[in-house]
């Protein structure tokens, strides 16, 4: 990730961060946001967030199951400041889901612009596979698949 798109990302965080602080939605500190499976719920990041997360998480065990966030430790976050929009916007309060949506739609549609901007492709991909792959030694150059909406090669003939 070049450094003008770095900083174009983490703006798009602070924007979505603002804005939750504004709404001022409710935390009761259950950690149910981070218990996928059992609340019902999937965590999506984009390449740009997995970048962040990835560089600044605390190691995790692999394989990560789709069942909750592998980040989670006695219901506290230890990857809160690279924590993807998902993390930043979910809150259990139920006079803020309306907000949350809408904030979420608007930072999303941003990074998808970003992408576009940046000639960067777009992949949105849940929270275990994305940490699935990066556990994984990278394929030789030939096998790599291109991102979702990224440029494939031409062979040189």
């Amino acid at each position: 990730m070049t450094p003008d798109l770095r900083a174009a990302v983490l703006g798009v965080y602070a924007e979505v961060d603002r804005a939750v602080a504004a709404a001022g939605p409710r935390c009761d500190a259950s950690g149910r946001c981070c218990r996928f499976t059992e609340y019902g719920h999937t965590l999506f990041l984009s390449q740009f967030e997995a970048e962040l997360l990835l560089e600044a998480a605390p190691p995790y065990d692999t394989p990560v199951s789709r069942d909750g966030c592998p980040f989670q430790v006695d219901n506290l976050c230890t990857a809160r400041d690279a924590r993807p929009l998902g993390c930043r916007v979910y809150f259990c309060d139920p006079a803020y889901q309306e907000t949350g949506n809408r904030i979420t739609e608007e930072a999303v549609a941003a990074l998808k612009r970003l992408a576009d901007d940046h000639e960067a492709g777009w992949r949105y991909a849940p929270l275990h596979v994305v940490l699935n792959e990066a556990a994984r030694p990278a394929a030789p150059a030939a096998d790599r698949m291109p991102p979702a909406g990224g440029r494939v090669p031409l062979p040189v003939v």
